[in-house]
């Protein structure tokens, strides 16, 4: 026997002295009112209530026990509306600066579904891995190594300048001639997103390898400064092929290396990490820059021999 539904029939079928109406009031059946008061009245081995053709009335066990019923139904409310607002409560998610606003919109209506109130913090690499070890945040998507990680997000070259049907953009291509010296050099910005060592240092080392000067290689903390330079010059961007759509330019892989960006998420609690790996994949993988068709989903078990909810940090 359920008690707490038997008990809320008792309470409104005595509030009200009246099988038809209380069951109205309980939204159930009338029969089926009928049926939980009398298996609580057999529970409890005494008479609750005494019916006639017209009205309820409470048997003296009834009043007695009519205050305990409507403790145990206004408890049973209140768990029931705390439970809805604990799946309700915001839960801090650090996300890439570089997620648009579309599919994070996206990422975060689609959570609801999966009783997850998502409250997105963009923030740079270090700064979420930093929110997620203080604790600010509940978990964070953080940069790793693209061998390592859930996600993986290619990168390229994007510029003003329509290439053509160049099929790839060779950092080489950037080197001055002798006869250009005196000209302004192309150079390759790099965002704050790729201003981890896994993406920074390639893209320095392959520069270097090539001949380009130092300053060809520049680490910048402003995207829409970067941009600008890139709409004014022949500068180029290293970004993903969906930022660069949005931003207007033009992109094509890098010809000398084969460069992306890794995720994973980290989080203190291993519960708070199980609820976010439970998300569809490719929601979180739309929001990186995943590209259509692109493996983009957490692996089943444990890839990285890292344990659910085990700190991991960029």
């Amino acid at each position: 026997m359920d008690v707490i539904a038997a008990c809320k029939a008792f309470v409104a079928v005595s509030g009200h002295g009246s099988f038809t109406v209380g069951a109205a009031a309980a939204r159930i059946p009338q029969s089926v009112a009928s049926r939980r008061i009398a298996a609580l009245e057999k529970h409890f081995g005494a008479r609750l209530l005494t019916r006639s053709s017209r009205s309820v009335t409470l048997t003296l066990f009834g009043r007695e026990m009519l205050p305990s019923a409507r403790r145990l139904v206004e408890l049973a409310e209140a768990m029931e509306h705390d439970a809805e607002q604990a799946r309700l409560r915001p839960f801090r998610l650090a996300v890439p600066e570089v997620c648009g606003p579309r599919p994070l919109a996206r990422l975060v209506a689609e959570a609801r579904a999966h009783d997850l109130n998502l409250d997105p913090r963009p923030a740079g690499p270090d700064r979420r891995a930093e929110l997620a070890r203080t604790l600010e945040v509940r978990a964070a998507v953080v940069a790793v190594p693209p061998d390592d990680g859930a996600w993986r997000v290619p990168l390229g070259l994007a510029g003003h300048a329509d290439p053509g049907d160049v099929p790839a953009i060779y950092v080489e291509t950037l080197r001055a001639g002798r006869a250009e010296r005196d000209v302004r050099r192309r150079r390759v910005l790099i965002q704050a997103e790729d201003d981890v060592p896994h993406v920074r240092d390639r893209i320095r080392r392959l520069g270097h390898a090539v001949g380009l000067q130092p300053a060809q290689v520049v680490v910048t903390s402003s995207l829409v400064a970067a941009t600008a330079e890139v709409l004014a010059s022949t500068d180029l961007l290293l970004s993903s092929h969906g930022q660069a759509d949005e931003l207007g330019l033009h992109w094509r892989p890098i010809g000398e290396l084969d460069a992306a960006r890794g995720y994973d998420v980290t989080a203190r609690s291993r519960d708070d990490g199980r609820r976010v790996r439970s998300l569809p994949p490719a929601l979180i993988g739309r929001c990186l820059g995943v590209p259509e068709g692109e493996p983009d989903g957490v692996p089943e078990g444990e890839p990285d021999g890292v344990p659910d909810g085990e700190p991991r940090w960029a």
